[in-house]
Formats: C-alpha cells, sequence, structure tokens
C-alpha cells in the first residue's frame, strides 16, 4: 500500500475517534446540565418562599410594634375588655358592652403596665357596639390612625391586638385575612384569633392602619372560645361616632342613665373623711348588699389604713386592684364586738384600686363615713 495513502487514512481514523469521544463529552455534559436544571429551578422556588415568608413575618413584627404602644386593657369591677388610643390626649375607643355596666370611670392598663383612670364619655347611638373613654389629665400617648372607609377586601392580611381571657395576657397579638364583609351590616368577618377580653382591640391592615373594631365572635359550642369567625366593626361606622364624640353631637352619641350606685368618688390618702348612705337604689352585690365605689392612685409598699364605721349598718370593705383583676383584702369586723370595718395593708403594686364599701347584710340600709390614710 502507499504509504501516504496510508498515513491519509490513519489521520481520518484519528479524528473520526477525536469527534466521537468529544461528541460524547458533549452529551454527557447537556445530561448533567438537563440533571441540573430541575434542581436549580427548585433552588429558586424555595429561595422565593423563603423571600416571602420572611417578608410576611417582617410585616407581622412592624405592624405589632407599630400599633401595640396604642392598644389598652380596660378593666372594670366586674371584668375586662381592650380598646385603642385615638387621640394624644387620651381619647379611647371600644366596644359598649365592655363598659355598659362598668361605673362611670374605669382603668386603664397602657401598653407600658401604667395604670389610669379613665372617664366613660359616651356610647354610640341606635344600638352600634362602640363606647368612647377620655383618659384623665393625659397628653403626647401613643394613637392609632384609622384606616379610609370601605378600603378593606376580602382575602387581605389582618391584625389583632387586645387582652383575651385576663389582663396577664395584655397585648396578645394574632394574624388572618378577611373571610368576608357583611353586605347587609358592614361586619368583616376574619379569622385572626380573638377570644372574650378582645372586646374593643383594634383591627388592624398591613400598614397597622385600623380597619375595625374587634366586637364578636360566632361559637357553636356553650364555651366561648375562638373556632375561626370574628367579627369587627369597619372604619365607615366608626369614624362618624369619633367624630360625634369630639364634636359633642347627641344624634350620634348617647350618655348612658347612670343611677348612682354606678359613679366612682375619688379618695383621699390623707385622713379626710367622706360620710354617704347606702340604701335602696344602691348597685348591689350577688347576696343584694348595698355598696359604693371609691378609686385611689397607690404606690407600690405604700402602707395604707381604710376604716368605715357605722351606727346602722354592719360595714363590710374591700380592696381592689381592678387592673390586675385582684382582691387585694377585705374585711368584715374590726372585732367579734366591733362591726365596724378597717382595713391594713401593704400595697403590693403601683396602680389604681377601688374601695369597695359595703353592706354585710342584704338590704341593709345606714349611713357610714369612710376614711383612708398612708401610714
Amino acid at each position: 500500500m502507499n504509504s501516504k495513502l496510508l498515513q491519509i487514512r490513519i489521520s481520518v481514523f484519528l479524528a473520526s475517534i477525536v469527534v466521537a469521544s468529544f461528541a460524547c463529552q458533549v452529551s454527557a455534559i447537556a445530561f448533567e446540565s438537563e440533571n441540573f436544571l430541575p434542581y436549580e429551578k427548585t433552588q429558586v422556588r424555595q429561595s422565593k418562599i423563603l423571600l416571602a415568608e420572611n417578608s410576611e413575618e417582617q410585616t407581622r413584627i412592624r405592624v405589632y410594634e407599630q400599633a401595640s404602644p396604642a392598644v389598652v386593657a380596660i378593666a372594670t369591677i366586674t371584668g375586662h375588655g381592650s380598646g385603642f388610643i385615638v387621640s394624644q390626649d387620651g381619647l379611647v375607643l371600644t366596644n359598649a358592652h365592655v363598659v355598659q355596666d362598668a361605673p362611670s370611670t374605669v382603668t386603664v392598663v397602657l401598653a407600658n403596665g401604667k395604670q389610669v383612670l379613665a372617664d366613660v364619655v359616651g356610647f354610640a347611638s341606635q344600638g352600634l357596639d362602640l363606647a368612647a373613654l377620655k383618659i384623665r389629665s393625659s397628653k403626647n400617648l401613643p394613637t392609632l390612625r384609622l384606616a379610609a372607609p370601605g378600603s378593606v377586601r376580602v382575602g387581605q392580611s389582618v391584625y389583632a391586638i387586645g387582652t383575651p381571657l385576663s389582663v396577664e395576657l395584655q397585648n396578645t397579638f394574632t394574624n388572618g385575612v378577611v373571610s368576608r364583609i357583611d353586605q347587609k351590616s358592614g361586619l368583616i368577618q376574619h379569622n385572626a384569633a380573638v377570644n372574650p377580653g378582645n372586646s374593643g382591640g383594634p383591627l388592624l391592615n398591613s400598614h397597622g392602619e385600623v380597619i375595625g373594631v374587634n366586637s364578636a365572635i360566632i361559637n357553636d359550642t356553650e364555651v366561648k372560645r375562638f373556632i375561626g369567625i370574628s367579627l369587627a366593626i369597619p372604619t365607615d361606622k366608626v369614624k362618624p361616632f369619633l367624630v360625634a364624640v369630639e364634636q359633642g353631637k347627641p344624634s350620634l352619641v348617647t350618655q348612658r342613665q347612670q343611677p348612682s350606685n354606678l359613679q366612682v368618688q375619688n379618695l383621699s390618702l390623707n385622713g379626710q373623711v367622706v360620710q354617704a348612705t347606702l340604701k335602696k337604689g344602691d348597685r348591689a352585690l350577688p347576696n343584694n348588699s348595698y355598696f359604693h365605689l371609691y378609686a385611689f392612685e397607690g404606690k407600690a409598699n405604700q402602707q395604707i389604713t381604710i376604716e368605715m364605721k357605722s351606727w346602722q349598718i354592719d360595714s363590710h370593705l374591700y380592696l381592689l386592684l381592678p387592673g390586675k383583676e385582684k382582691l387585694v383584702a377585705e374585711n368584715d369586723d374590726i372585732s367579734p364586738n366591733n362591726f365596724n370595718s378597717r382595713l391594713t395593708v401593704s400595697l403590693p403594686e403601683n396602680g389604681i384600686y377601688y374601695v369597695l364599701a359595703n353592706t354585710f347584710e342584704a338590704g341593709e340600709s345606714g349611713s357610714y363615713s369612710l376614711r383612708a390614710v398612708v401610714r
């Protein structure tokens, strides 16, 4: 064979081997790339999910930190509810049923734990479940802003802050979505968890604005606990009431017809004597014994003595700390032969205290004197 021809054939053979080898490598690379793409796409999807979760988490944190300082607990002698501050000078919005049977003055527990007195200043007319309180002698308080009426949409995220079940759980935060808007009443149905005690607290949007006032839960059991259906009064109805309160318009604001037994009197701690009479028509405890209510601001570790004296009734004293839902002390008789009452207590903490001056016997009427002094 011609040597030149042999060299050509060998060259062609070697070239075919190189081409085949290169093709195999290209195929392998392509195969590896095809296998890699699903993994890469999965990584991208997971990253997007994580980013979305982190974004939602950051929104929740921001809304809570922005709104919670303006949310309060409202304590009465019979229970508690929630509310929120809408003006720097202490106007508070809540549900009417939170304070309907309460004294005309209630204890408001601020987000920082401080207890202050607030007066019930008005109720919404026509059965709308709203009421307004005014914190005494206050300024520069944190506030919440109301969202524009009609801005709520089904499916949007919502956030609730309030005091469920106990004042020890003040400013509990939950979240959910708007499930439905009732076309007749305008009530916002949502699934952010609320429970007894949340009434009057704000329902918020992602900007930390109030879109509603949490007012009720729907339950199919005797135990009133959250099952996923909560209702809130929309700002469409809240704003006219607040304007009416600020402007004193009687057409939208009613004054509860309060008998004298719902009034709370200030009790000084300088030994000044208060003279009063317990009688038929005054508010009564479950045993039908009449009582009057007094309030004072106390400091932790203060030594307080409270005396109730009468020649006509069997005196009975209770010392309450409504902001903590505590009975601090009570006394019926100073001694077996002395039916007057005396409490000597070291106050457990700073706060608003109520003194309940009571007749021990049901239906018992008569005059008494009451005094309190710091020792």
